[in-house]
């Protein structure tokens, strides 16, 4: 390792032996991903169900301007206050300005944990293709890095605002394998379903991991996404949803809110509607994504 990438000594001992090791984002963990206090219950809640599953969890970050994979316990505190996020691309300028905390992304936690040599990571819902991207041509980079890093990731589909049809054809093309876990329909972050389907299924977790194991060994270098479902109790009423995504992207536009700035904006207004419903199917999905991760990852390690 070197001054400006580094791995905790917990993760970094567990990979050394073949342990089962979980990698993680901080944005859904500051505030600007869920409110406090609910994204230290967020956080508690994915680490916990990650231990209890018999893995380490390894929190990414860019904190004093070196790139952490892996956070010690009293250093948690720094995560849940307001940040600058972090993609992929922003990763070395956030070290070579030295900046204090950067919040990882998806696509900035794939990097980071494909360089310790992270093989399954954890999240809430990825970012896709942006309604009326033939306008504005926005993608989000989460979708390149999938392609890009060998690594599992585990989330609760896409964000239900955007183009989810044009998001899974996206992921088809850059050669993305996209796999439910005993589900058949792409979720849509706090809904349970889209209605839209997976290509293809998995009946659990170690199935899933000896798909891994042959994806890569026929010599495949990017990722896999696998979906889990928010759990059934937690999911919000799809029809509520949408309405509320509608007004919520009209206003948006209105009030010239655009690109990074439209998903907190949007979330936002969907926890108004929802009487912050949504904020607990946030919550839920984390825990459940983190957990199935976890197995998954346990998985791997015996099959290594």
């Amino acid at each position: 390792m070197n001054d400006n990438f580094q791995v905790s000594d917990e993760v970094s001992e567990a990979l050394q032996k073949g342990k089962a090791v979980v990698a993680l984002e901080t944005t859904i963990f500051s505030n600007l991903g869920l409110p406090s206090p609910k994204n230290a219950e967020a956080l508690d809640r994915c680490l916990a169900a990650i231990r209890t599953a018999g893995a380490i969890p390894a929190i990414t970050a860019v904190l004093d301007g070196v790139a952490r994979v892996g956070l010690e316990a009293n250093e948690h505190p720094r995560i849940l206050g307001a940040a600058r996020k972090i993609g992929e691309r922003e990763v070395a300028l956030a070290v070579a300005q030295r900046w204090d905390f950067g919040a990882t992304t998806v696509s900035a936690s794939l990097l980071l944990a494909a360089r310790a040599g992270i093989k399954v990571f954890a999240t809430g819902g990825i970012g896709g293709v942006h309604r009326g991207v033939s306008e504005h041509g926005d993608i989000s980079a989460d979708l390149g890095a999938l392609a890009s890093h060998p690594i599992v990731t585990v989330c609760a589909g896409a964000k239900s605002f955007l183009d989810l049809p044009r998001t899974l054809e996206h992921l088809e093309t850059i050669g993305v394998p996209v796999i439910g876990v005993a589900c058949n329909d792409f979720p849509a972050f706090t809904v349970h379903s889209s209605g839209l389907p997976i290509p293809a299924r998995v009946e659990d977790v170690a199935e899933l991991a000896r798909f891994a194991q042959a994806h890569w060994a026929l010599g495949r270098l990017g990722g896999i996404l696998t979906c889990v479902p928010v759990p059934l109790a937690d999911s919000l009423d799809k029809s509520l949803v949408d309405r509320v995504i509608d007004d919520s992207l009209l206003a948006a536009s209105s009030a010239g809110v655009e690109g990074p700035a439209v998903t907190p904006f949007v979330l936002a207004r969907i926890a108004e509607a929802t009487g912050f419903a949504s904020v607990g199917a946030n919550l839920a999905l984390a825990e459940n994504n983190a957990r199935v991760a976890a197995e998954l990852a346990v998985q791997l390690a015996r099959l290594r």
